[in-house]
């Protein structure tokens, strides 16, 4: 079978390897014309990694990963430290460490082992046509092709997505999620966090923090509650993170010094989409941000698009009625899991960033010498329904 698959993400490219492990043959088309993921890294939790040493990808991931051992919360303003915990129960109950990884070494590694040949940059999709046997895909550029299938892994602004959607249908809107992220790579330094630390420092619903990944970096992110679409001039550097952290702990006036514009600074508003229930039209189908746009809150955006490719991948290893009929039962593992993670990260952000501040500041406070059992209760609690536990739960610390 012949498989389009739309986007060259995350997503897309675990898709597409996860299809050529079944003897399809698989073609990514994407309208970026070079390797340019947006944000500097991500979190692969014990649910995404698992996918990727699913795909055969598992020592190579290891070694993109860092030695994430223990989370730390920090008063943003004092720098004191709120609670410090292990997260070995994390590794323990799900059977898999977890790893932050720079976000282009994974792009660039997904990539590689799908095969570069069969990656076609700078094609932007603008039209789909199904007619029960075939499908094709009308490029910008008046190129065409088709297949047996397409799969769309085109992003929050998904145009696959559209085409899925029932006649009739309201446009689907994406969400502003209320805040603004800044992220980028520095050097590790033991003066801004502990280099096997998710390390964060919070206060006034902003957010400071480092998690390490390989190459002795941070991947540091900073958080600010903000209205969409203000004025933004790239040329300002780390002046608009002074200005909203300039008077933070120590610890925090490091990393701004530490940030260099020229090479890892990224700002991204962060929006997300109220779930919903259509993935497929006959031989078409969505997975990643087209189907369940998520806000970083819980860090599980990347790796539900992973499961999205895993439960693609079992679909059509085990279901013989047809693409369509095959399509719909891989919608019908994902639908309910993806979104409850979108609104659960929808929760955690209005927890976090004081949009109600007498919830965020009982949320500060029950951070003060916390064990860590709560929260390692909610991180497994993100991992323990994923399609890749095929059932099997969860095994005790």
């Amino acid at each position: 079978m012949k498989v389009i698959v739309v986007g060259a993400g995350v997503g897309g490219t675990s898709a597409g390897i996860a299809l050529q492990k079944l003897g399809h043959d698989v073609v990514i088309y994407d309208q970026m014309r070079e390797n340019r993921p947006v944000g500097a890294a991500l979190s692969l939790w014990s649910n995404g990694v698992k996918v990727l040493n699913w795909l055969g990808l598992g020592a190579e991931v290891a070694a993109l990963g860092g030695d994430m051992a223990d989370m730390v919360y920090l008063d943003g303003h004092t720098g004191e430290t709120l609670c410090d915990f292990s997260l070995a129960p994390v590794t323990t109950q799900t059977g898999q460490k977890p790893y932050p990884v720079a976000r282009a070494d994974l792009q660039a590694l997904l990539m590689e082992r799908f095969g570069l040949d069969g990656i076609h940059l700078g094609k932007k999709l603008v039209g789909i046509a199904d007619d029960g046997t075939t499908v094709t895909a009308t490029f910008a550029d008046g190129t065409t092709d088709a297949a047996d299938m397409l799969i769309g892994a085109d992003g929050a602004r998904s145009i696959v997505r559209d085409y899925v959607q029932p006649e009739g249908a309201p446009p689907i809107e994406r969400e502003y999620s209320g805040y603004t992220n800044v992220n980028g790579l520095v050097p590790v330094s033991a003066s801004i966090g502990r280099p096997t630390a998710w390390t964060t420092y919070v206060a006034d619903g902003k957010r400071a923090a480092v998690m390490p990944i390989a190459g002795d970096r941070f991947y540091f992110w900073f958080d600010i509650p903000q209205p969409s679409g203000l004025p933004h001039d790239p040329a300002a550097g780390v002046a608009p993170l002074r200005e909203a952290f300039g008077d933070w702990a120590p610890g925090v006036q490091e990393l701004l010094a530490a940030i260099d514009p020229a090479t890892s600074l990224n700002r991204v508003e962060i929006w997300d989409i109220t779930p919903f229930d259509t993935w497929t039209k006959g031989r078409v189908a969505i997975l990643g941000d087209a189907a369940h746009n998520t806000s970083p809150d819980i860090g599980q955006g990347a790796c539900s698009a992973l499961e999205d490719a895993f439960a693609l991948g079992i679909a059509f290893a085990t279901n013989t009625l047809g693409v369509a009929d095959t399509l719909r039962r891989y919608a019908a593992m994902r639908v309910e899991r993806a979104g409850e993670l979108v609104l659960r990260a929808r929760k955690r952000a209005w927890e976090t960033h004081a949009f109600d501040p007498a919830v965020t500041d009982a949320w500060y406070e029950s951070l003060r010498a916390a064990d860590g059992t709560g929260i390692i209760r909610g991180i497994v609690g993100n991992i323990e329904d994923s399609p890749v536990n095929l059932g099997g739960g969860l095994l005790a610390g």
